[in-house]
């Protein structure tokens, strides 16, 4: 409940933090979820796409390979570069260029006539994903009021795993009627649909613009204002320096020190005094969970196949995973409505090391496979979900993208990394077994970071209040 001090606040993002959400803001959320799930759909697509994309172009497994890394790589770089530009000209303007980006990607894939074509349009896509990332990331956080912010960013987060299962489903069906190409040109034709809702709902992070301050900046907040029902704004505050944030007001503060000023922006602001603790162990965290993930995600269907399941078997496996993905990434929202985000993420990691090893040690049990199956997708997705809410918890509005992008595409180096490094552990003799209980051990590396994060001045630190 709003205290009465809160409710008459002239700063609209105190009181984003402390009322009730309303429509409008669960819209905003949803249009978030929704350009979320393109990511999951694009990284499906062109592993679903593989077969007949190397039958038509001859591919052998490294050229191949390079394929499916290119989009991972695309969005890793996208993500590190794109932050910071995101801070500077607003979270709503860089989602719709990286949208333009990645719809242009998309429908150049479908018409590529070689495989080098098609892997430089990949990288396209994934510079889009990777801009679209770091602006709708820290815009469901910061529209989401405290009480609701874990469950509203988890809720983002899960869409990830509804546009892999439901694109991987049209992209079966689209591939037998209409021929591989057919899955890009949806992708596109999806993205674009994304673009028009952006276009007209989407508005611009209220905290951008009290720090930025571009043209019109009280009209756009009162706007803002009448959508998710509160009173217009009189006057912004005074700005404490040249382009200073006025963080002392704002919503989702990642620290407990509220002064902001131009040493709180730009990436290297992200290893100054006040945040370096925060941003390795961040990183740390990001890169060993998305190791983590991306392994999971990849190389279960083969290992389970190899350790003695059918291929069928292996398959319906691999479902469990994504099953449980959406239930995780749901149920760690509904946990940091009590706890904080930092305690219920090391709590996560534990379990998904446990239940990883558990799983691959399951082989002679079918059932139990499924079954623990859906576990591992429910850990490993819930920490995922909860990198996704605890990042924006991590620094201050003023420097929020930059800091999500980073670690963004410091996640997605590990992505990258773990299929190749699967692969060399295979090549040189590692059992499915031992390299499930490797890939336990490099999550539970961010179980210590995530420890070592226990003592900082940061609200993923700090429980929910009422």
């Amino acid at each position: 409940m709003a205290s009465v001090q809160d409710q008459h606040s002239g700063d609209l993002r105190q009181r984003i933090e402390h009322s009730p959400m309303g429509a409008y803001q669960w819209l905003i959320i949803g249009i978030c979820t929704f350009l979320n799930a393109l990511d999951g759909y694009d990284v499906l697509a062109m592993a679903f796409t593989a077969t007949p994309v190397t039958e038509e172009f001859g591919l052998s497994g490294a050229e191949l390979g390079f394929l499916l890394s290119a989009g991972l790589l695309g969005m890793a770089v996208g993500s590190l570069t794109l932050g910071p530009v995101a801070d500077r000209i607003g979270r709503r303007n860089m989602t719709i260029l990286a949208i333009v980006v990645n719809a242009a990607g998309l429908f150049l894939s479908a018409t590529s006539a070689n495989a080098a074509e098609l892997g430089v349009w990949r990288i396209v896509t994934g510079l889009g994903i990777g801009g679209i990332l770091v602006g709708t990331n820290v815009i469901s956080s910061e529209y989401a009021n405290r009480a609701r912010r874990g469950l509203a960013v988890s809720i983002y987060a899960a869409g990830y795993g509804v546009g892999a299962s439901l694109g991987g489903t049209a992209a079966v069906w689209m591939m037998g009627e209409y021929g591989w190409r057919s899955v890009y040109t949806l992708g596109g034709a999806l993205t674009v649909v994304a673009l028009v809702l952006v276009l007209i709902l989407l508005p611009e992070s209220a905290a951008f613009l009290y720090n930025r301050r571009p043209a019109d900046a009280l009209q756009k907040i009162n706007r803002i204002a009448r959508k998710v029902g509160q009173a217009p704004v009189s006057a912004l505050p005074a700005l404490s320096g040249p382009h200073a944030g006025t963080r002392a007001a704002g919503p989702a503060s990642g620290t407990g020190s509220e002064a902001a000023g131009e040493g709180d922006r730009g990436i290297g602001a992200l290893f100054n005094r006040n945040h370096r603790k925060v941003t390795v162990l961040v990183w740390v965290s990001f890169f060993a969970v998305m190791f983590g993930f991306y392994f999971v995600n990849s190389w279960t269907p083969r290992l389970l196949n190899e350790s003695g399941l059918t291929q069928n078997q292996s398959v319906v496996a691999g479902i469990m995973l994504t099953l449980g993905g959406t239930i995780g990434s749901l149920l760690f929202g509904f946990l940091t409505s009590r706890w904080s985000t930092r305690s219920t993420l090391f709590w996560f990691t534990i379990g998904s090391a446990v239940a990883i090893v558990a799983f691959i040690s399951s082989t002679a049990v079918v059932w139990a496979v499924f079954a623990l199956g859906i576990v591992v997708g429910m850990l490993i997705n819930g920490c995922i979900a909860g990198l996704y809410v605890l990042t924006p918890q991590a620094y201050p509005s003023s420097m929020r993208s930059t800091g999500a992008g980073w670690a963004i595409g410091i996640g997605r180096a590990g992505a990258i990394l773990a299929p190749l490094a699967t692969g060399g552990l295979l090549d040189g003799g590692w059992t499915p077994q031992a390299v499930y209980i490797g890939v336990a051990v490099v999550v539970l590396i961010a179980t210590v970071a995530l420890w070592m994060l226990r003592g900082a001045d940061i609200e993923a630190n700090r429980a929910p209040r009422g």
